[in-house]
């Protein structure tokens, strides 16, 4: 009788271990289509029904992994991923229009007219894909998004064709497109150059055209070649977009002393537009626009390879568990 009792303890005492063993997280290939567009990605996930999160990397051409074409491969989209599948979500990162696998499609022609719009419909495209996995919890998907990837979460999440159970708005685009350039070349330039610029902005927010005779530095920032991309990506409103989310939906914001583009002092007109969201604000310390440490936030430091900050990591476990 207690070898018998014995061997069922066994038996039970196994079975408890097998269903320990954690699942074992697997980055799939996957493609969606986005209004003509073939878009490519990577989903993440172990096969059980849990919570899942898009990733929306930062503006230019940046790929699903957060690598980009001008300055290298950053890696912190895929860092990421990997966070949040150590707290247990699923994730979907893609190639953006033009980047990785994915190509300028029904656009291969017209380059000038992929706009902040059509970076939206590839967000949705993606959203709507990710809800549809049979293992996303519908009431656990969420949007996770970097730089001016916010701009596009901020739109979904107040479209509401998708249900958003909460949005992380990581070093967000804090204002109009041209202001925040503005900022830019007012704290680094000359008068001189300050004044060109600033003739430039009215006339490109009046005219839709831009002056012949830029310095070279602005000229770079904005041209014939991309002038269209950044009239329509001025005029959103991320302040209004942040207005537009549902009352109560959780967000995690952050900021940084280190970052040029997201320094929490930038970030205070957002942070107040979203006050009627359940929001909680990070303000990280010595931490750069890609999400590591470097107080420096040097762009030359943005390729060398890194982890992303234990300050992140903290945000996106405490957030992750809401």
């Amino acid at each position: 009788m207690r070898r018998i009792a014995a061997a069922l303890l066994s038996v039970l005492l196994l079975a408890g271990c097998g269903s320990e063993q954690p699942a074992k997280w697997v980055d799939q290939d996957v493609s969606f289509d986005a209004d003509g567009l073939t878009i490519f990605g990577t989903y993440r996930n172990n096969g059980r029904s849990g919570p899942a999160a898009l990733l929306i990397s930062e503006s230019g051409p940046t790929d699903r992994n957060g690598d980009n074409k001008v300055v290298g491969p950053i890696g912190n989209m895929r860092q990421i991923a990997e966070a949040l599948s150590d707290d247990g979500v699923a994730t979907l990162r893609y190639d953006k229009i033009g980047t990785g696998k994915t190509r300028l499609g029904p656009y291969q022609q017209k380059p000038t007219e992929v706009v902040s719009a059509v970076y939206t419909t590839g967000a949705a495209a993606a959203l709507k894909f990710l809800g549809d996995q049979s293992h996303t919890d519908k009431d656990r998907l969420s949007i996770y998004a970097v730089g001016e990837g916010a701009i596009h979460a901020m739109t979904l999440a107040g479209r509401g064709e998708e249900k958003v159970h909460s949005v992380a708005l990581l070093q967000p685009l804090a204002g109009r497109y041209l202001d925040i350039i503005t900022n830019r070349v007012r704290s680094g330039s000359t008068p001189e150059v300050l004044n060109a610029w600033l003739g430039a902005v009215e006339q490109i927010r009046t005219k839709g055209t831009v002056p012949d005779n830029l310095p070279e530095g602005l000229s770079a920032i904005v041209n014939k070649g991309n002038l269209n991309a950044i009239v329509e990506a001025d005029k959103i409103d991320p302040l209004a977009l942040a207005a537009a989310l549902p009352a109560g939906l959780p967000v995690l914001l952050t900021c940084s002393d280190s970052d040029s583009q997201a320094s929490c002092d930038a970030e205070r007109p957002l942070i107040d537009a979203l006050h009627h969201t359940a929001l909680k604000v990070v303000e990280l310390k010595g931490v750069n626009h890609i999400l590591r440490d470097d107080p420096t936030d040097s762009i030359a430091n943005y390729g060398k390879p890194g982890p992303l900050s234990p300050q992140v990591l903290d945000a996106l476990k405490a957030f992750s568990g809401q």
